[in-house]
């Protein structure tokens, strides 16, 4: 039998995932189905059976699957013998991108932030961001918030939250210091009283931080909102004691929220902003490190990586501003869908008791007070043809990431599935 010939087997628990995979694999346990192709915001199993799709890749597509203009760019860039693997050379596919950037994304905003490549990936952001707080300041210390999560790599580690991610590193993660997120204690306590009270005393114990890193909605830790007056006094506060403010818009920026950056609802301007998943526009690993002009300290190779120079990611990345950010079209529709998710998911909370709502533009969450009925959700909606997630740190919480993109129609048939789902669990 040839290459060609072969048929993967499918019958899972004897297949050649379950046999040759590492047991590190995890979406494939609850979603057991080989995919085969998807369009839009739709998967086909290779046994022919539909998925609606309220995960996009962890938000990476934001724009859908297989997008037909980012498609077409990238097949036209491929075929034209384009540059695909570039370090950080200079590219016309780099060219582009930065000047589309800096015309679509930057100068409307009234941002004048450098852009740093520092290689493909979210935690690839997030740790150069830290490496160059910690060169700007002189100073070791982070502080980071309950519930984070900033990526699995060491440094992205310590600033992370979740217990079982980081007992991973199988060494102390140190040099951070984890603060309350916004209504940490319920409204109970004042947000802030502990974490400026620290750093103004000096028998505190508390070294001053080069920076704080903070996601305006934690996705992985519960989908977690914080307030726009909470972002601004985190930020009036880093100011008035000259420390870095770090926004981690990785799985929240490009459009997640409505706004092309997640912060910009707050009217804030961080000193350092990282940026991937959606940023490359079609799924393709990129990542960018923006950061206020008088920040690029960096000598030439200080931070560098084999694949920061990603250029088919460039090219997806430019058709993806040129097609949705020259005008407010998207962010327009990513608040009303977001408004339609909000409404059946608080009709849901209003039907049962347990149940509570929280989120902002297409990130939404459906939290359960047992655990245990969130995954069973989530596993009755796949059973039924919608894929989505957990998330938070015991899984109490159907998480919807759906594509911005998606259609009203595919919109009402998900949450249909996730309200039947959530009545027959609670039933």
């Amino acid at each position: 039998m040839t290459v060609l010939d072969h048929k993967p087997e499918t019958s899972f628990g004897n297949n050649v995932f379950e046999r040759i995979e590492s047991e590190v694999r995890s979406y494939s346990r609850g979603w057991p189905a080989v995919f085969e192709s998807a369009s839009g915001s739709w998967l086909r199993s290779e046994d022919g059976k539909d998925y609606l799709d309220f995960f996009a890749g962890a938000g990476a597509l934001n724009y859908g699957h297989n997008n037909p203009v980012l498609k077409s760019a990238l097949v036209d860039y491929i075929m034209s013998n384009g540059i695909t693997h570039g370090l950080d050379m200079e590219t016309v596919a780099k060219r582009n991108l930065l000047e589309t950037f800096e015309r679509v994304i930057l100068k409307p905003r009234g941002l004048d932030y450098k852009v740093q490549f520092p290689g493909p990936t979210g935690a690839n952001t997030v740790e150069s961001a830290l490496k160059l707080a910690r060169k700007v300041t002189g100073r070791e210390s982070i502080i980071n918030f309950t519930n984070a999560f900033h990526g699995m790599t060491l440094g992205a580690l310590s600033v992370t939250g979740n217990s079982m991610k980081r007992a991973g590193a199988g060494i102390p993660l140190v040099h951070a210091t984890p603060m309350p997120f916004d209504n940490y204690f319920d409204g109970v306590t004042e947000d802030f009283q502990w974490f400026s009270r620290v750093l103004d005393d000096s028998g505190s114990g508390l070294n001053r931080p080069a920076a704080v890193i903070v996601e305006t909605v934690q996705g992985e830790g519960g989908v977690n909102v914080a307030r726009a007056e909470w972002l601004r006094a985190l930020a009036d506060l880093c100011a008035d004691r000259e420390i870095l403010l770090i926004v981690d818009d990785v799985q929240m920026g490009c459009g997640r929220t409505g706004a092309f950056f997640s912060f910009e609802e707050a009217g804030i301007v961080p000193d350092i902003v990282t940026l991937s998943k959606s940023i490359g526009g079609y799924g393709l690993p990129l990542a960018l490190t923006l950061f206020k002009r008088e920040l690029d300290v960096w000598s030439p190779g200080e931070h560098n990586g084999t694949f920061r120079g990603n250029n088919p990611a460039f090219v997806t990345a430019t058709a993806a501003l040129e097609e949705y950010w020259t005008d407010d079209a998207l962010e327009r529709g990513t608040l009303r869908k977001g408004e339609r998710i909000r409404q059946t998911f608080m009709n849901l909370a209003d039907m049962f008791d347990g149940v509570s709502t929280r989120g902002r533009g297409l990130v939404q969450g459906l939290v359960f007070d047992d655990p245990s009925d969130a995954q069973k959700v989530c596993g009755l909606a796949f059973e039924r043809g919608l894929l989505a997630e957990t998330s938070g740190p015991s899984d109490e919480v159907v998480k919807l990431l759906p594509p911005l993109t998606i259609s009203d129609d595919d919109l009402e048939f998900g949450l249909n599935i996730l309200a039947e789902a959530t009545a027959q669990v609670r039933a």
